[in-house]
């Protein structure tokens, strides 16, 4: 059963941001991961839209949770996690 991950955050400082995208999908690939969306536009229509907004998905809650989990992650989330703020990362399973 596929599980997405729907990410969210405003980043503060894009310079330093900039480092995070293509190490991220490195180790995404690497758990068969796929980013799906990945949007700094994103357009609220109801509620407030954060700068960032990303829809990754994985054939597997399993995997999802691998990525996440990863040490090499762990580290290249020290990135995001500097250089953004007002995270939300939610792992939802596919139910259709």
């Amino acid at each position: 059963m596929d599980a997405y991950y729907i990410i969210s955050y405003d980043i503060n400082d894009m310079e330093d941001f900039k480092q995070y995208p293509p190490l991220a999908v490195i180790l995404i690939n690497k758990y068969k991961g796929e980013v799906i969306i990945s949007d700094l536009e994103a357009i609220a229509v109801e509620g407030t839209a954060k700068r960032m907004n990303a829809l990754v998905k994985f054939p597997s809650v399993e995997l999802a949770l691998a990525c996440y989990n990863d040490e090499e992650y762990k580290e290249v989330a020290k990135i995001r996690l500097r250089s953004t703020s007002n995270c939300s990362m939610i792992l939802a399973k596919s139910l259709v």
